[in-house]
């Protein structure tokens, strides 16, 4: 069996609408490895309270993220790529917890660009009133945190290439 170009498990992460769906599955391919759609993690209950409008709380988002632990875990030495919006430390922290080796892809962007993404996508539970909720909650990547930031500005060809290049530069 052929090693994995990047044996590490990348969670791509962000606010809703930078493209962690559309931006992970190039990665992957790029990578070589598997890609897990993060919001399949969901349980059926965060869906609807979402869909409905309602930010997910802490106590919401533990089991989906102990999922995707479950998930990162099992592929650690075999890489895979992951979405999950990870937008808090202590989510981060959790899903190092099951699953230490992660690195994570932080999507970035224009909040005007990432608004207008998120208007005009077709089949997301996601509305753009939650917006505002997910750029309160966010806390980006500390220093001591394995990961890279990336602009979403371009085609997801443009970003997938430049996290695959700043993950690149993560492995030496």
């Amino acid at each position: 069996m052929n090693q994995p170009r990047f044996p590490h498990v990348v969670v791509v992460m962000g606010v809703a609408g930078t493209g962690k769906t559309t931006v992970g599955p190039p990665i992957a391919d790029r990578l070589g490895v598997p890609y897990a759609e993060g919001d399949d993690f969901h349980p059926e209950a965060n869906i609807a309270k979402m869909s409905a409008g309602t930010p997910l709380t802490d106590e919401d988002r533990r089991p989906w993220l102990d999922a995707i632990g479950r998930w990162a875990h099992e592929r650690a030495g075999l890489g895979g790529v992951v979405s999950c919006s990870a937008l808090k430390r202590s989510y981060r922290d959790r899903l190092r917890a099951s699953a230490p080796g992660v690195v994570f892809v932080h999507l970035t962007g224009d909040r005007k660009l990432i608004e207008d993404r998120m208007a005009h996508r077709k089949g997301h539970f996601m509305p753009t009133a939650l917006l505002d909720s997910q750029f309160a909650t966010l806390q980006p990547l500390e220093a001591d945190e394995a990961g890279v930031a990336v602009d979403v500005a371009g085609s997801p060809e443009e970003i997938a290439e430049r996290a695959v290049t700043a993950l690149q530069g993560l492995d030496r």
